[in-house]
């Protein structure tokens, strides 16, 4: 090619080579070149029965998953009903002796100091399995996330308008959840 006379003009194939073709700037030229590159490109052809065989493959695939997913849906809907019932029936087993000590105590007439004591009892069932009771004090400010005011009167006193002036039923809640808001008397 350049035997030496370094003064002679390159090569027109050596010049196409050096001299790169501009790059498409935007999207839609990006687009048309890949259109145009894809339009040389040779597509292997498929026959009918392939698409078919290969639409029968995928459908069935798709079947499978399908039934598997919902007898997945029906063994978490069954385990979850076992598991309400389970935990019921613990709480269940775990009050049967209170139960128990009602009938004794009813058969030798002493329900005065069995009801105390089967009150207790039932009371420490109930919060070894996480019952805590809602503390409210008279005289104190409603709180709407705990009480529920069921009822208002006339201030007894001064102080005690918009205040609670009793309650008629305890409020508990179970772990962080509230599992019955404590009913209140407020004073207007």
């Amino acid at each position: 090619m350049n035997d030496g006379n370094k003064n002679q003009p390159i090569a027109e194939e050596q010049h196409n080579e050096l001299i790169q073709e501009p790059q498409p700037e935007t999207e839609e030229e990006n687009l048309a070149e890949l259109t145009r590159e894809s339009e040389t490109n040779e597509v292997p052809a498929i026959s009918a029965e392939e698409w078919q065989q290969r639409y029968e493959e995928l459908h069935n695939k798709y079947l499978y998953l399908l039934s598997d997913f919902q007898n997945y849906k029906r063994h978490v809907a069954k385990e979850r009903l076992e598991l309400q019932i389970t935990a019921g029936r613990d709480i269940l087993a775990a009050l049967l002796p209170v139960l128990d000590d009602f009938d004794r105590a009813a058969k030798n007439n002493v329900l005065d100091e069995g009801i105390a004591l089967i009150y207790h009892k039932l009371l420490h069932i109930l919060q070894s399995k996480g019952l805590q009771p809602i503390e409210v004090e008279a005289g104190t400010d409603l709180d709407a996330d705990t009480q529920e005011a069921v009822a208002e009167i006339p201030a007894p006193s001064e102080q005690l308008r918009g205040k609670i002036v009793d309650t008629i039923e305890k409020g508990y809640r179970l772990g962080e959840r509230i599992l019955r808001h404590a009913k209140v008397v407020v004073g207007k």
